[in-house]
């Protein structure tokens, strides 16, 4: 129930981390907007209330892991371990940048926090099912996340790995396909139409949800049914769209693309607006539930946005020549 009652302050979190990401592509200038945007709100999610870490300890043993199989939606992930606390905004500014901590793909040698280093899709779920069975090894209580692409599940790996956790029955492992229907070349009807994705996840043996991959409260619902049931791996399927909530929504080219300073510039002006939107609900909520002084409602709402750090400023990079990228 505990949980229940963090879904608005999710969804400040959500908007923060959807900001803070704007800002840190802004200033290269270009990069893989679309796929980050797409699951902004699974990080909220995870990061706001589901997986457990300790930025002061990234390497603490007893943590949740999270394999960002499309490794490409990094930008998104660098945001929110940023505004989780592993590292300083600052660091921000080395998004794709030579000798930088923030690769163009996640790389868990560079940065704080990253797991598993991916990018080379279909792999990420081979890593996410050998964590998740060497936990079990260790007697551990760990849940292992996995985030894979729709276009991504075009890959045979996927399928050999789905069959494989479900076999050794991996309830510590929980999936999340981002079915954006686009992919690198184009839509994924397209290319290579996939059909039911839960249904083929269904088949190999896995407790599979489809839920709204926008909405903070659903993604909640749908995690915490995911732990409770036990005997097989669970996938979450997020209906989602790639770019969301910026001007790459509906852009058939959108998996990493240049844009100029009006269009960055209004994309942020209409999230800060949205981020304020879900601050001020939090701030109801706290007004017409618990009667508090205006000075308590104004600090409880600053208090939910604090753990994204959402009203901070990020200082963009200098924009500067990019290396060609559309793996």
């Amino acid at each position: 129930m505990e949980n229940r009652k963090n879904a608005k302050g999710l969804r400040v979190i959500a908007e923060g981390i959807r900001l803070v990401t704007l800002q840190e592509l802004e200033g290269f200038g270009s990069g893989h907007i679309g796929g980050s945007m797409s699951i902004v709100e699974t990080l909220a999610v995870l990061y706001g209330s589901e997986l457990r870490c300790d930025p002061n300890n990234p390497n603490w043993e007893g943590r949740d892991r999270l394999v960002m199989s499309k490794g490409h939606a990094g930008p998104a992930l660098y945001a929110t371990l940023s505004l989780k606390g592993f590292f300083p905004k600052e660091m921000l500014s080395e998004l794709n940048q030579g000798g930088g901590r923030l690769p163009s793909h996640c790389d868990r040698n560079k940065t704080p926090g990253i797991d598993m280093t991916t990018g080379s899709l279909g792999q990420g779920i081979s890593a996410a099912i050998g964590i998740a069975l060497g936990c079990r090894l260790n007697k551990s209580d760990s849940i292992t996340y996995l985030i894979l692409g729709d276009g991504e599940c075009n890959e045979g790996q996927i399928w050999e790995g789905a069959m494989f956790a479900a076999y050794h029955k991996l309830d510590n492992l929980i999936a999340f396909v981002d079915n954006n229907k686009q992919q690198l070349d184009g839509f994924t009807k397209d290319i290579l139409d996939m059909g039911d994705i839960g249904d083929k996840f269904r088949s190999f043996g896995w407790f599979v949800q489809n839920v709204g991959g926008h909405d903070t409260d659903l993604i909640l619902d749908a995690v915490i049914a995911a732990k409770a049931h036990k005997g097989m791996p669970s996938v979450i399927i997020l209906d989602t769209i790639k770019g969301y909530g910026t001007f790459a929504a509906g852009v058939e080219s959108n998996h990493h693309m240049a844009f100029s300073k009006e269009q960055m510039d209004e994309a942020i002006k209409k999230v800060s607006e949205r981020l304020e939107e879900a601050r001020s609900a939090v701030a109801a909520d706290y007004h017409m539930d618990e009667k508090p002084t205006a000075g308590a409602a104004t600090a409880a709402a600053e208090a939910a946005t604090a753990e994204a750090a959402a009203t901070v400023a990020v200082e963009p990079g200098k924009a500067q020549e990019q290396g060609e990228d559309n793996v």
